[in-house]
């Protein structure tokens, strides 16, 4: 090789090696501060989970919740001030819970690496082991997130697509973030488990029903739904996939080709002809929708994240560590 191709082979490599470290992430960033984080959040993952089974469906609410508005950076978890609105408070996050079992586990971190840990690691973590949980894929995720100071409600329509937009809209977000159409077919794979409020689906059933719904699945629909305007504290819902819905598979796919999908955005990806061709294949391979679905979770978990000196590691999920000190 004469020496100039040599010296661009070296450029290549470089840059290679750069673009894979660009986003400060690393594996195992926390092998020689806290070597045991991994194991303890799997554990209390595991033992929530074996407690309460819908905990696995709010770990993996979380990280789309979470990384998708700006940053993976736990903004999500911090509660509202006399200042700054929550995100959890938004109509975004509608029926979003549990978040007091994240506090558990950041607890358990703590008692063996005091601040060491960051809320935003432990989100993308739990949502990890949550997909395991539910019948989904090992995916291996870097850490080394810190976690943000302040919540950024205002800005979370803007980045999190809602069940009503168009899947252009839907395409758009998630295309910012670099994941492509198989991506995001994949990713909405994750209505696949967990429950629709009321709410959000009696447009479809009343005051006329939706001619798109499978006529075999509205008188289900229709004795979850029994109120035209439900009462949003109540609990009433429908089950995302009466087949398995308990957990994540490719049952989701073969639902809304059979127009049993409950959100307008189900319907839209099963015939909207940029996404039909992978919902069929998601449908007919469990492994390919699950190959999808890790890429995009690894690239949803790689947002924009915070890390080096950038913002800080939380004492607490729920707090900024300023108005932790200050109470």
């Amino acid at each position: 090789m004469g020496s100039s191709l040599f010296f661009l082979a070296l450029f290549a490599l470089s840059a290679v090696a750069k673009a894979d470290t660009s986003s400060g992430l690393t594996m195992n960033f926390y092998k020689e501060s806290c070597p045991q984080a991994e194991d303890i959040i799997r554990e209390q993952v595991k033992l929530l989970y074996k407690r309460h089974k819908n905990t696995a469906f709010s770990w993996i609410r979380n990280i789309f919740h979470d990384c998708a508005v700006q940053s993976c950076d736990a903004s999500l978890l911090l509660d509202s001030t006399r200042k700054t609105l929550s995100e959890k408070e938004t109509d975004r996050s509608f029926g979003m819970r549990n978040f007091r079992y994240l506090e558990e586990i950041k607890d358990a971190v703590e008692r063996e690496c005091p601040g060491v840990v960051s809320c935003a690691d432990i989100l993308v973590l739990s949502a990890r082991d949550g997909i395991v949980a539910a019948g989904g894929p090992t995916i291996a995720l870097k850490t080394g997130r810190r976690d943000g100071r302040k919540s950024r409600a205002e800005v979370v329509e803007k980045f999190l697509p809602d069940h009503n937009e168009s899947i252009s809209s839907v395409l758009e977000k998630f295309g910012a973030m670099g994941i492509d159409i198989a991506g995001v077919v994949a990713l909405l794979g994750a209505h696949s488990v967990g429950r629709t409020h009321c709410v959000k689906l009696v447009h479809r059933l009343y005051p006329e029903v939706d001619p798109a719904l499978n006529p075999d699945h509205v008188p289900h629909m229709l004795k979850k739904c029994y109120d035209p305007i439900p009462d949003p504290k109540a609990v009433q819902y429908v089950r995302n996939d009466r087949g398995t819905p308990m957990k994540l598979d490719n049952n989701y796919y073969r639902n809304i080709l059979d127009n049993k999908g409950l959100l307008m955005v189900d319907h839209e990806l099963a015939h909207d002809p940029r996404t039909r061709p992978y919902v069929k294949k998601m449908a007919k391979s469990q492994d390919y929708f699950f190959e999808h679905f890790a890429r995009a979770i690894t690239l949803l978990s790689e947002n924009n994240p915070l890390t080096g000196e950038n913002g800080e590691i939380r004492r607490h999920c729920n707090l900024s560590n300023k108005n932790h000190y200050d109470e």
